[in-house]
């Protein structure tokens, strides 16, 4: 962050803020407000009791592979603008904005360049979301059992932080092994890409970069589910403080 901040200026952490945005609104927006309608059909609407945590799980990969289908191409615009901060001085750069991204990749091309990526995309959105929401929805299920313990902010709070743990632990992997795709042309797919990273450098160099990795996941987690939380109270009539 402090290399960034120095050598391009501290507004350079936030480039691409305008499609990341964009990507939360769609693939955000689907994969969170689809979650309990597709677990409720998958069980029925008639159902009583704890649902299975593998009913969550299926219904939490279905709704992130759906959402990013639609939202890939906000995902490749906000990774080629960030991505134009690692050129060299006097290299002109290909993208005005976000708007302009979309509309230079339509055009030179073609609309389908969008959903350049969609299948690792789909694999690694619709693992992580079932990372978040199924475990969010368990952990939430499991402290709720507790004495004491109630559908309050210090549950949410809890349960953001579970969620943000598993996700971070199942995602890493995946992270490690799309990073070093992108950036050396030298593996063959995405399998020996795995293949050769566990036995050149060990089990562990999937977990390179755990510690900011839950830092970063960890606090959105919380911010997310305190934020749905409160949001689906206020629309319920039932917004509380505490």
């Amino acid at each position: 962050m402090a290399t960034i901040a120095k050598e391009e200026r501290l507004s350079a952490l936030w480039k691409g803020i305008v499609a990341g945005l964009h990507r939360q609104c769609i693939y955000g927006g689907l994969r969170i407000g689809l979650y309990e309608p597709v677990k409720t059909l998958l069980v029925g609407a008639d159902y009583v009791g704890d649902i299975p945590l593998y009913q969550k799980i299926i219904a939490a990969l279905l709704t992130g592979a759906l959402a990013i289908t639609v939202a890939n191409p906000t995902d490749l615009v906000k990774v080629r603008l960030q991505a134009e901060g690692k050129f060299p001085a006097g290299i002109a750069r290909r993208y005005y904005g976000t708007l302009d991204a979309y509309y230079t990749i339509v055009r030179e091309e073609g609309l389908a360049a969008l959903w350049t990526g969609l299948g690792p995309n789909i694999a690694r959105n619709a693992i992580v979301n079932a990372a978040e929401l199924a475990s969010y929805d368990q952990v939430k299920q499991t402290i709720l059992k507790i004495p004491g313990f109630s559908d309050n902010v210090l549950t949410h709070l809890l349960a953001g932080l579970g969620a943000g743990f598993f996700a971070v632990c199942i995602g890493s992997p995946i992270d490690v092994v799309k990073s070093r795709m992108m950036g050396d042309s030298g593996y063959k797919n995405t399998l020996d890409c795995f293949i050769r990273t566990l036995r050149n450098e060990g089990f562990l160099a999937f977990y390179k970069g755990f510690v900011p990795n839950f830092t970063r996941l960890g606090s959105w987690n919380v911010v997310m589910f305190l934020t749905l939380e409160q949001a689906k109270k206020a629309f319920r009539g039932e917004l509380y403080y505490d």
